[in-house]
Formats: structure tokens, C-alpha cells, sequence
């Protein structure tokens, strides 16, 4: 049974509102939790005496799990309701952010990571089909603000949070600071919530065969785009073995999909030109999003040598942005066309990485600043209006499910950007090496007037002054091979943007009144 939706011009209710402040809570949490450990790999590796293999399980677990569960939101929370989907998800992971903290081997700590994954992923698309459903289209302006503050927020202050955790306390912390915001949360949405009934008639007709594709599918495709870039690709048999299966799933999921009586996830939301178009530009923001959280810190860490905690503080305006932005871009969706303002803020990631394309080995917090600022800004102005655009003229009976597939191509958007992005910058590094290498021979008079200004500089220090000159050369060539990829990576970027920028005018302007006044 789904929520009721209020008449356009109704006030906020009050309870509803500090019901769905909690849940929004409860979600920040869930995303928040992707990235915190990003930046304290290290630290738990060394606690729970991890190899180097295995530690990014840590991470890899907890979004295979979460991409799985997050399409799947759909069809439980119309199975038990929004309020016991919402208790479930948020009691279920608290329990287990305190399971990964009392984890006393890796093994333990996988398998509770890839549950806390799964249980608390659930929390994030039933925020978004709440906010589309139980306030009414007038109140979009200071509801959409707030989930997508959220949504882009949360992973980007996730390893600065992680970082200062870390270094105060250890790395147990990481998740112990779940415990008690998440007991809030599960208690206040049980007391709180009650948009919908629970239909349990719905599970006589349960897809599990669905089911078991979708988790292949989408559990093998998150994990080759998690290990294909640092693995080789197809080279290494574990990864070509789950693209195999990610095929074969797909196929059996598709066609699930469409011959079930009622399929694990419905995919004629697709069909609405405003929803797959909204998809499409959230896709490309999981890029933007994820894409540029990962990059600024491997550039902060390689080349300048910068700890976690530097790389947080430098990394931190990003957030200070968004807070500023967010008001603005909702009084904004009010009253501006919302292609316009996808527009900008395309065009403003564009700058931003358009400027970074010159970054050199110097570049600090003052160099970043200004595309960091861009970025920040850019992310509000995008993800309100995608959201208002891909599920504000969806009929209410289609939005749980609608937004479980919203919030999937984001994720996925990151997943597939990670992957890419880091295959460009070890292929184009390998390249750029290639071709220095060239350049760096011992026939080239330059070089080795270079290596004799060097040698000589350490000629007062003890060891071969000669073999520290040819160390320190080949040092600066890696780093400058490494500057020209990032480089070509942040152009790569800076075109797709601008790409993204381009289509805004493909998108249909949703119609006012609301929630299914422009469904079809």
C-alpha cells in the first residue's frame, strides 16, 4: 500500500517532518560509511594483521553488498512498509557497525562489513521515495535540499571524517561512532513513521529466482570494476571468471525482469523519459562524486606525500561548499528551470577540472581551492534538480521501486568512473613513462648536465653521489609521468562534462503539481 501524498498546497506536517529528518539521519550513516574507512585502510590492516590483498575487502565487501541491496528496497519496503523497512535497516546496521568494531581477524570483518552493507543500504532509496511521496510538490524546495546535501556530502567528508576518528582514538571508532545515532534513529522512525501499511500478500508472489540473478549480476559487475583496474582486468581468472557470470546473470535478470508476474525490481519506470534521462545525469554525477574524492587524495598522497589526515583538512572546502550551496540551489528549483541549473553546474564541474589539467608537483591547498569550490557548488546545483526531475512526476505507487533503481545508477556511476579513471591514469602513466624514458637517454647532453648539478649537490652527503643523482632523476620522472596522466584523466573528465552540460536541453521540463502530474 503506498504512502499517501499530500494536496500541493498543504502545510508541512510536523511529525512527518522530524520523521523523515531521522531517517535522513539514518542515511547519511549508510553513506557516510562507504567512505570512512578509505582513508584508515592502513590502520585496520595493521590491527587485524590483514595482507595487502586482503584489506580492500573491507571496502569491496560493503558495496557489493550495498549495490545489491539498494534495487531490492523497492519491493521489501511495499513488503513490510517504510516503517519496519526503516527499523530493520537502521537496527540491523547499527548491530553491525558494532560487530566490525569488536572484529578480531579480516575474515570476521568482511563478512560483517558486507552485512552492514546489505542491511543498511535499504535506508537510502527509502528516504528518497519518502521525500517524493509524503510531502507535497510545493514543500520540494526544503525537502530535495536535504536529501541531496546528504547524498553527495556524506561520501565526500567520509575519509576526512575517518581520518580525524582515526588519529584521535583507532580505528575501532570507525564504526563505534554508529552505535548511538544509530539506536536514535532505529527508535525514533519506529515511534515516528507510519506512512504505509505493511503487504504481506506480496510475498506469496516473491521473485526469488530474480532475486538470485540480480545479486550475481550486480555483486559480480561491483566486483569487477572494484578489482579490474589494480588486477589487470581480464588477465587475473577470478575477475574473468565473475565477468562470465555477471553476463550470464544479466541476461537471466533482464528477462526476469520482463516475464515475471511480479519482478524483483520493475524496470518500466524506465519508460518515463524524465526518469531514465535523471538516471543518466545522476550516472555521470557518481562520477563527478566519486570520481573526484578518489583522484584529489591520490594526487595529495603520491605526489605531495600528504597523511590522511592532511589530505582531509585540504579536501574539506568541498563540504563547507555544499553546506552554502544547498539552501540557494533549493529556493533555485523553485523558481528556475531545473535543465538550466543541471547546466551550470556541469559546466562548473567542468571548470573545475579544466583547471586542474595544469596541476603541477607543487599544488597545494590554495591551488585546489578554487576547483574544489567549483565542485562543492556544482554537485548542488546538479543533484537537486536530477532528483526533482528523475522522481518528482512519477505516480506514488512507482516510487519505492523507482527510487531503489535512481539511487543504484549513482552508485553504479562511481563503480564504472573508479574503475575507468583508474585504468586511464596506470595506462596513460605507463605511456607518458614511455616517452620521457626516450627522451631521458645518456646521449642526451641535457640530462646528463642535469645529473652532474645533481651529483654534485650530494657530493657532501655520505654514499655514490652519482647513483643518489640517478635515483633522485628517475624519481622526478615517475612523478612527472604521474602529473601528465593526472592530467589527461582531469581532461577526460572535463569533456564528459561538458558533454553532460550539452544534453540538458534532451530532458523534458516536468510539468508543476507534483508527483504524477507528468507520469506516464
Amino acid at each position: 500500500m503506498a504512502a499517501t501524498p499530500a494536496p500541493a498546497d498543504a502545510p508541512i506536517d510536523r511529525r512527518r517532518m522530524v520523521a523523515f529528518v531521522c531517517m535522513v539521519f539514518g542515511m547519511f550513516m549508510a553513506i557516510l560509511d562507504i567512505q570512512i574507512v578509505s582513508a584508515s585502510l592502513a590502520e585496520i590492516q595493521a590491527g587485524l594483521s590483514a595482507s595487502a590483498d586482503e584489506i580492500p575487502w573491507v571496502q569491496t565487501s560493503y558495496l557489493i553488498a550495498e549495490v545489491i541491496s539498494i534495487p531490492l528496497s523497492g519491493t521489501l519496503s511495499r513488503v513490510l512498509s517504510t516503517r519496519w523497512m526503516f527499523v530493520i535497516s537502521a537496527g540491523g546496521f547499527t548491530l553491525m557497525s558494532l560487530m566490525c568494531a569488536t572484529s578480531s581477524s579480516i575474515g570476521e570483518m568482511i563478512v560483517w562489513r558486507a552485512a552492514q552493507g546489505f542491511i543498511g543500504g535499504g535506508m537510502i532509496p527509502t528516504v528518497f521515495a519518502s521525500a517524493f511521496t509524503i510531502f507535497p510538490a510545493s514543500k520540494r524546495s526544503i525537502v530535495s535540499p536535504m536529501i541531496g546535501l546528504v547524498a553527495t556530502l556524506a561520501p565526500t567528508i567520509g575519509p576526512t571524517v575517518g581520518g580525524y576518528l582515526t588519529d584521535l582514538f583507532d580505528w575501532h571508532w570507525l564504526f563505534l561512532v554508529n552505535i548511538v545515532p544509530g539506536i536514535f534513529v532505529t527508535i525514533s522512525t519506529y515511534l515516528l513513521v507510519d506512512f504505509d501499511k505493511p503487504n504481506l500478500d506480496l510475498l506469496k508472489r516473491f521473485d526469488w529466482t530474480g532475486l538470485g540473478l540480480m545479486a550475481a549480476f550486480l555483486g559480480c559487475l561491483e566486483y569487477v570494476l572494484e578489482e579490474g583496474p589494480t588486477h589487470d582486468w581480464f588477465q587475473e581468472e577470478a575477475i574473468f571468471a565473475a565477468a562470465i557470470v555477471c553476463g550470464i546473470a544479466c541476461i537471466g535478470f533482464f528477462w526476469r525482469a520482463f516475464t515475471a508476474e511480479q519482478p524483483i525490481v520493475d524496470l518500466r519506470a524506465f519508460s518515463d523519459r524524465n526518469f531514465a534521462g535523471g538516471c543518466l545525469f545522476s550516472f555521470v554525477m557518481g562520477i563527478g562524486l566519486y570520481g573526484l574524492t578518489y583522484l584529489y587524495p591520490v594526487y595529495l598522497g603520491r605526489v605531495r606525500g600528504y597523511s590522511a589526515l592532511q589530505i582531509g583538512e585540504t579536501m574539506f572546502v568541498s563540504g563547507l561548499c555544499m553546506f552554502a550551496t544547498a539552501p540557494i540551489a533549493g529556493r533555485l528549483s523553485a523558481k528556475v528551470d531545473p535543465r538550466i541549473m543541471m547546466a551550470i553546474g556541469f559546466t562548473g564541474f567542468a571548470a573545475g577540472t579544466w583547471i586542474v589539467t595544469g596541476i603541477t608537483k607543487d599544488w597545494d591547498f590554495y591551488e585546489l581551492l578554487l576547483p574544489q569550490v567549483l565542485r562543492g557548488c556544482s554537485l548542488m546545483l546538479c543533484m537537486i534538480p536530477i532528483n526533482n526531475i528523475a522522481l518528482g512526476t512519477l505516480p506514488p505507487a512507482r516510487m519505492k521501486n523507482a527510487s531503489g533503481l535512481y539511487n543504484l545508477t549513482r552508485n553504479l556511476g562511481g563503480a564504472v568512473g573508479l574503475a575507468l579513471i583508474n585504468t586511464a591514469l596506470n595506462d596513460r602513466w605507463d605511456l607518458h613513462l614511455a616517452r620521457l624514458h626516450e627522451r631521458f637517454t645518456w646521449t642526451n647532453p641535457m640530462v646528463l648536465e642535469r645529473l652532474d648539478s645533481m651529483a654534485k649537490g650530494f657530493s657532501g652527503l655520505a654514499g655514490n653521489p652519482d647513483a643518489m643523482a640517478l635515483k633522485a632523476m628517475m624519481n622526478t620522472v615517475r612523478v612527472q609521468g604521474l602529473l601528465m596522466s593526472f592530467s589527461d584523466v582531469f581532461l577526460i573528465l572535463t569533456v564528459l562534462f561538458v558533454l553532460m552540460a550539452c544534453a540538458t536541453p534532451m530532458i523534458r521540463r516536468p510539468r508543476p503539481g507534483g508527483a504524477g502530474a507528468d507520469a506516464h
